[in-house]
Parts: C-alpha cells; sequence; structure tokens
C-alpha cells in the first residue's frame, strides 16, 4: 500500500501540501484542522481488485467535498466507511450520524457531504465504482448518510472482516487473489445492507433511482438561491407533476426538503468551532438564503430559538441540541470523509 504521513511534509505549509496530497491521491476535498500548528494525519491506499482500500487516521478536523468539488469528478465511485476507532460525524444528503467505533457509512462521492472527526479518529475506506457496487446492490443512493450500527446485523462481522483485509493488503496481499477478496467483501456488503434496510431495498427501484438522482441535484446546488422545484423539474427533464410524484415518497415537498437541508447545513456551520470567524449572514447567504429576516423566521421555526442564541449555546459547548420545532410539530420529517 502506498504510504502517506502528513509529520512528513514541511511545517510551514504542512496544511496545504497535505490538501494537495489528498486531491492528488484521493479526491477534491477541503480539510480545516483545529491545530494547524500540531497537525498531523496518515493516509494509506491500495488496490484491491476493482475496489480501493484506505485507511485515514487524523486529529480533530473537518473534511468537506462541496459542490464545486463534486463537479470535477471524472467518474462515480461510493465509499464504504468504517469508523475503526475513535467518533465523528458525517453528513450527506440531509442525513446526520453520529459515528462510532464499529459503525460504518455509505457515501456517494458525486453529492456534497462531510465528515468531523471530533478526536483522534481512524478510518477505514472502501472505495467502489458506482458500477461495481449496484451489481449488489441496487439504489444506493438510498442509504448515503444512513448509518449502520456496529449493533444491526452482521455489521460487527463485517467490520472484523473489512479491518483483517486491509491488514493483509498492508503485510502484502497477492493481487491473484485480491479481486477473489473484495468479491467476497462486497457480497457481505450488500448482504448487511439488505438485513439492515430490507424495506427500502425492496421498494420500487425506478422510483427510487428517480428520487435520488433529484436529491443528487438538490444537494450539488443548494448553494443557489434560484433552485426551486421548476427548476429543478426543467434542469432534469420531468414535469412538476412527475417530481411531486417521485417526492411525495420521500413525506415532505421538494420545497421543504430544500429549506430543511439549507437550515441544517446553517446550523452545522455554525456549531462549528472552525467557523467562528464567519458571520451567521454570511453562513445563510452561502447556503441560498438571500433575505435575513426569512432566514431568521425559518431558523426559528425550525429549531425553536434564533440563530444567534443557538450558536452561542453549540460554541459554549452545551451538549443538549435544541429540537427541530417544525419536526416535532410533524411539519417537516426526516434528518451525514470523504474518501
Amino acid at each position: 500500500m502506498e504510504s502517506y504521513r502528513a509529520s512528513s511534509l514541511p511545517r510551514s505549509t504542512r496544511l496545504a501540501a497535505w490538501c494537495a496530497l489528498y486531491r492528488a491521491r484521493v479526491e477534491d476535498a477541503d480539510w480545516a484542522v483545529a491545530d494547524p500548528d500540531g497537525f498531523d494525519a496518515e493516509l494509506r491506499i491500495g488496490e484491491l481488485g476493482p475496489a480501493r482500500l484506505a485507511r485515514l487516521t487524523c486529529g480533530r478536523s473537518t473534511i468537506e467535498r462541496t459542490a464545486e468539488h463534486t463537479a470535477s469528478a471524472s467518474r462515480r465511485i461510493f465509499s464504504l466507511i468504517l469508523q475503526a476507532n475513535g467518533s465523528g460525524v458525517f453528513s450527506q444528503y440531509g442525513h446526520r450520524a453520529a459515528m462510532r467505533h464499529g459503525d460504518f457509512i455509505l457515501c456517494d462521492n458525486a453529492a456534497p457531504h462531510s465528515y468531523q472527526a471530533t478526536d483522534s479518529a481512524e478510518l477505514v475506506v472502501l472505495r467502489v465504482p458506482a458500477t461495481v457496487l449496484k451489481e449488489r446492490l441496487p439504489s444506493p443512493e438510498n442509504f448515503c448518510g444512513r448509518q449502520l450500527p456496529s449493533t444491526e446485523g452482521l455489521t460487527c462481522t463485517l467490520a472484523a472482516v473489512t479491518r483483517s483485509v486491509c491488514a493483509q493488503l498492508e503485510k502484502g496481499l497477492s493481487r491473484d487473489f485480491r479481486s477473489r477478496v473484495a468479491t467476497h467483501l462486497l457480497d457481505m456488503i450488500a448482504t448487511s445492507y439488505a438485513i439492515a434496510f430490507d424495506s427500502q431495498i425492496t421498494a420500487s427501484a425506478g422510483v427510487s433511482a428517480r428520487l435520488a438522482q433529484v436529491k443528487r441535484y438538490i444537494e450539488q446546488h443548494l448553494r443557489d438561491p434560484q433552485l426551486s422545484p421548476c427548476s429543478i423539474a426543467s434542469e432534469l427533464r420531468m414535469s412538476p407533476r412527475y417530481l411531486r410524484m417521485i417526492f411525495s415518497t420521500n413525506q415532505e415537498p421538494v420545497s421543504a426538503y430544500i429549506l430543511r437541508r439549507r437550515l441544517e447545513e446553517c446550523a452545522r456551520q455554525m456549531a462549528d468551532p472552525l467557523w467562528r470567524g464567519h458571520s451567521i449572514t454570511e453562513i445563510a447567504f452561502a447556503w441560498g438564503f438571500n433575505s435575513v429576516p426569512h432566514f431568521t423566521r425559518s431558523f426559528r421555526d425550525r429549531y425553536g430559538t434564533s440563530p444567534g442564541h443557538y450558536r452561542r449555546l453549540r460554541l459554549e459547548g452545551k451538549t443538549q441540541e435544541t429540537a427541530p420545532a417544525a419536526a416535532a410539530n410533524g411539519a417537516i420529517s426526516g434528518l451525514a470523509l470523504t474518501a
């Protein structure tokens, strides 16, 4: 396996050099770290048949892949991420998953996402081409951002096998066996998701695929103030009526989903100490809002408090989050490293 260590890079330009290395060897993403002077990370990557297996260790940091990054992707990849040690928070497609030791998350690298390591963390990441994964797991977009807990079904066994395969690859697994090992690992992944999400896998594949396409488009254009159901339907060449129909399976209107996702991203950044230097207005406008009163009113309706009060509580380390008011009233349902 290829091996890279941030501490081997020049101290004065370490973070920038690490970001460039990560983009070259993994994919485009932005890194923000809590302690730039003491920053260190390690990355190991190896080929495993049609897939790539990586082990990433890092301190407290945030890795974010934005719409600008996904626009330049040459091919579509899905990443199965194991929280091998430590803890973190993964966000994608409106889902926010608090990752703990032994948990898995599935990531669509064609859609924006973020991973925040809350302390020192170790991730094992299997990067699989979309065509390969879809042979075993139809409409994998439906599971992206949804946590596969270590206590669920075969997850514990899958974690042990994934760690073992990574260790064998680091020791020098013969290329003659890598494709065979990858096949068995991918089959176990599909089985684990089938056990945990059986009802979603049996849903209409056509509707699920179109819903996933719409959500991916929304996530990629969430910052655009002109994003609307009409613009989405026009861009994806479907009628507004058909858009409403496929989105009805999501149990909330398209416009409500867009608003909720913008508010969630604003709340996430306001609660992140690494964004302390950015004003609330700056954050809100960056996520597609163009009116301070509208943002403030919408934020209060969802979180039950003002944006400023929410931010103060979260940055002061108050762990009890304000419950989304709209969700509590039943008006809005639902709720997130890339590799």
